[in-house]
């Protein structure tokens, strides 16, 4: 009768099927719900997170530029007068850069290169300034830039 006993005890603390399989739905239904709401967070923080450095960081460092150099950068010298100095004499001596120490700075949250033009087809007496957005292609709906889209 004893091996009868330890058996039933055995099977009483064993989980059934069922109740594997309960957990394992609840489990199902709670990563439905959390993962997608990670992903869009993750995505809106990366959208800010390049909104802050077009209207942020990057225009401060632009900005310096111009006070120091009486100019913005040329679309042909782009963000990389940031980095380096002018070739000229003259202008290599009023420039007081880098103005950004990291070359990763002069691009979007998902790697891509930000997209400068001065003069800017939008900001006349400035520069445009734009990322391309979460899809990487420039001209739609998600770009990023320092204009009022109309």
């Amino acid at each position: 009768m004893k091996p009868k006993s330890s058996q039933r005890r055995l099977r009483t603390r064993a989980f059934t099927l069922m109740e594997v399989l309960m957990v394992v739905v609840i489990l199902g239904l709670l990563a439905a719900l959390v993962v997608p709401n990670l992903f869009g967070t993750r995505k809106g923080a990366e959208i800010d997170l390049t909104r802050a450095k077009i209207n942020g960081s990057i225009r401060s460092s632009l900005e310096l530029y111009r006070n120091h150099m009486g100019r913005y950068p040329t679309s042909d010298e782009g963000l990389a007068a940031l980095v380096e100095p002018p070739d000229d004499d003259e202008e290599a001596e009023r420039w007081r850069g880098p103005y950004i120490t990291d070359l990763k700075d002069l691009k979007d949250a998902w790697g891509n290169e930000l997209i400068f033009e001065s003069p800017g087809e939008y900001n006349e007496q400035g520069y445009d300034l734009s990322s391309s957005g979460p899809d990487g292609d420039s001209g739609n709906e998600d770009d990023i830039t320092n204009w009022d889209k109309a």
